[in-house]
C-alpha cells in the first residue's frame, strides 16, 4: 500500500513526535517504506518569509517589495533557522551538514533576488511577475530547510530516506509543476526508500499564483495522483472533530470517523479547510481517499474522506463556522419580478474578487454573507452608491453539516437549540442537496451557538471509524 502523507508546520516543529508516531509507529507490520512524506516548513517560518497568515504582519517579502534591505533580513532569518536546527540535534540531525545546507540555500536565494531587483529596476518588465517570482523563491526556503533536515535525521536513524527537492534551485529547466513532479519521482523504488518531498514545487505556471499559501497541499495532491497512491494522509496537530474543542471542550468534541468530499468542500467554504479545495479535486477525481490523522494520537484511525461515503445513520458530522463575516442586504422595490437583477449585483462582486458564503433572497431583498476584509469594504462602498438601500451587519455564520441530514427533524432541532439559548437567526440557507444548514447570527453569540448545535446534534452520536 503506497501512501502520500503531508505533515503540517506545527507537527514538523515537534519532529521527535513525527519520528516516533508517524515514521516508526503507524504501520502494524513495522514496514517503514512505501510512503512519501510531503513536508511543510517549520511553524512560523513561512510567516517570517512572507507575512503572518493570520495577522498580516509583514515578513521579508515586504522588504523586497519596498526596496529595503532584504539581504540583511535573510541573514537574520538564517540565524533563526540555525537555532531551530539546534533543537533536533538530540534526535540525529548533523548540525554542521544542516547548517551548510541552509546557509547555501539562503545565499542562493539572495543571489536570485538581487538579480530580480536589478531587472525590476530596468523598467522593462512587469512588476507583478517579478514580485510573484520573489514570493515563490522566498516561500521555497522553508520547505527545503525542513525537508533536508528530516531526510538527514531519518538516515541517521537507520532509515533509508531520500530528499526530493522540488524547489528547482539547482536547475534552469522550464518545467511545469506536473512535469517536475513526474521527473523527480520517476524510477524511485518506493519499496526500499522513504521519500521526503518539499511542500513547495517550482513550475513555469507558478504554484503561488493560483494557490498562494495553500501550495503545499497542492504539491501533496499532485504527488498522490502522479504515483497513483492508495491513500493520501494529512497529519495535523488535532482531529477533524464534530466541533472546535477550544469552544466546546475536548470531552464534547467527537472525532469524525468518516465523511465525504462534499463536506470537505463545505468546510473549505467557511475557511475551515480539511484540505485546500483545489488540492482536493484531483484526489477526488482520481478516486484517492484522504485520511486526516492526529500526529499525537498515532493509534487513532482518524477521519476518512471518500468520494461516495454517506452515513448509514442520519447524523450531523460537523458544526463549524466563523465570526469574521459580514451580512450584506440589498433592498430595492424594483427588484420584484425583474429578471437578472442579482446578475448586476454579482458583476460588482466579481470586480472586487469577493465570493459569498451564503445567499438568501425574498421578493425585494438579497442577503449575502462575505468575509470581513478590505475587498469587502471596497465592494460595500460601491453597492451603497448603486442600490436603493444597503444594510451591512457584522455577523457570524455557524453551520451544521452531514452526509445524511436530508430528513425531517434536523432543521427543527438546530433552530430549537439556538432558540433555547436565546440566539436569534438573522438569516439562513440550505440547498436542495441538504448537506449544510447555514445560520447567520450576531457575532457575540457565535461560541454559544457552536456549543448549542454540537450538544443538540452531535454530542449523543458515535461516529463510524475506519481502521488504517
Amino acid at each position: 500500500m503506497l501512501t502520500v502523507e503531508k505533515i503540517g508546520g506545527t507537527s514538523m516543529s515537534q519532529f521527535q513526535d513525527v519520528l516516533q508516531n508517524i515514521v516508526k509507529g503507524t504501520r502494524k507490520n513495522g514496514e517503514l517504506y512505501n510512503r512519501i512524506f510531503v513536508v511543510s516548513a517549520y511553524n512560523n517560518v513561512t510567516n517570517w518569509l512572507l507575512e503572518h497568515k493570520k495577522t498580516g504582519e509583514p515578513g521579508i517579502y515586504n522588504k523586497f517589495l519596498n526596496g529595503e534591505d532584504y539581504s540583511s533580513a535573510l541573514d537574520s532569518f538564517c540565524q533563526r533557522l540555525l537555532l531551530i536546527n539546534n533543537g533536533f540535534a538530540d534526535i540525529g540531525l548533523d548540525l554542521k551538514e544542516a547548517s551548510d545546507f541552509i546557509r547555501f540555500r539562503v545565499d542562493q536565494a539572495k543571489t536570485i533576488l538581487y538579480s530580480l531587483s536589478k531587472v525590476l529596476a530596468s523598467g522593462y518588465v512587469n512588476r507583478t511577475d517579478i514580485h510573484l517570482a520573489a514570493r515563490e523563491i522566498l516561500a521555497s526556503i522553508g520547505e527545503a530547510h525542513s525537508g533536508w533536515n528530516s531526510t538527514n535525521i531519518l538516515n541517521n536513524n537507520g532509515i533509508n530516506a531520500r530528499f526530493i527537492d522540488l524547489c528547482g534551485f539547482n536547475d534552469n529547466e522550464p518545467l511545469t509543476i506536473d512535469e517536475r513532479i513526474h521527473k523527480e519521482f520517476g524510477g524511485v523504488d518506493f519499496n526500499n526508500v522513504l521519500c521526503i518531498a518539499t511542500g513547495y514545487t517550482k513550475g513555469t505556471e507558478g504554484i503561488m499564483r493560483a494557490f498562494d499559501r495553500g501550495y503545499s497541499e497542492v504539491t501533496f495532491s499532485k504527488i498522490a495522483v502522479e504515483v497513483k497512491a492508495d491513500e493520501a494522509v494529512i497529519h495535523k496537530e488535532y482531529h477533524l472533530s464534530s466541533a472546535d474543542p477550544k469552544i466546546v471542550g475536548v470531552e464534547n468534541s467527537i472525532p469524525v470517523g468518516q465523511t465525504n468530499y462534499i463536506i470537505a468542500d463545505q468546510l473549505a467554504d467557511i475557511g475551515m479547510e480539511a484540505i485546500h479545495p483545489k488540492a482536493a479535486k484531483p484526489l477526488e477525481l482520481a478516486g484517492i481517499n484522504i485520511r486526516i490523522k492526529n500526529t499525537f494520537e498515532p493509534e487513532h484511525p482518524g477521519t476518512l474522506i471518500s468520494r461516495d461515503y454517506i452515513s448509514p445513520e442520519p447524523r450531523v458530522e460537523i458544526v463549524s463556522g466563523s465570526r469574521k463575516v459580514i451580512a450584506i442586504e440589498i433592498h430595492d422595490p424594483m427588484m420584484v419580478g425583474e429578471v437578472g437583477f442579482d446578475a448586476s449585483i454579482m458583476q460588482y462582486f466579481q470586480k472586487y474578487g469577493v465570493s459569498y458564503i451564503l445567499k438568501s433572497t425574498n421578493a425585494n431583498s438579497i442577503t449575502m454573507v462575505v468575509w470581513d476584509n478590505e475587498e469587502s469594504d471596497d465592494l460595500i462602498g460601491l453597492l451603497k452608491e448603486t442600490y436603493y438601500k444597503v444594510t451591512v451587519m457584522p455577523a457570524a455564520i455557524v453551520c451544521a453539516m452531514g452526509t445524511n441530514i436530508a430528513m425531517p427533524g434536523f432543521l427543527y432541532r438546530a433552530t430549537k437549540a439556538l432558540y433555547e439559548r436565546g440566539i436569534n437567526i438573522e438569516s439562513l440557507a440550505q440547498s436542495l442537496m441538504q448537506v449544510n444548514m447555514q445560520f447567520v447570527i450576531k457575532r457575540e453569540s457565535y461560541e454559544e451557538a457552536v456549543v448549542a448545535l454540537n450538544e443538540s446534534l452531535c454530542n449523543q452520536q458515535k461516529p463510524e471509524s475506519v481502521e488504517v
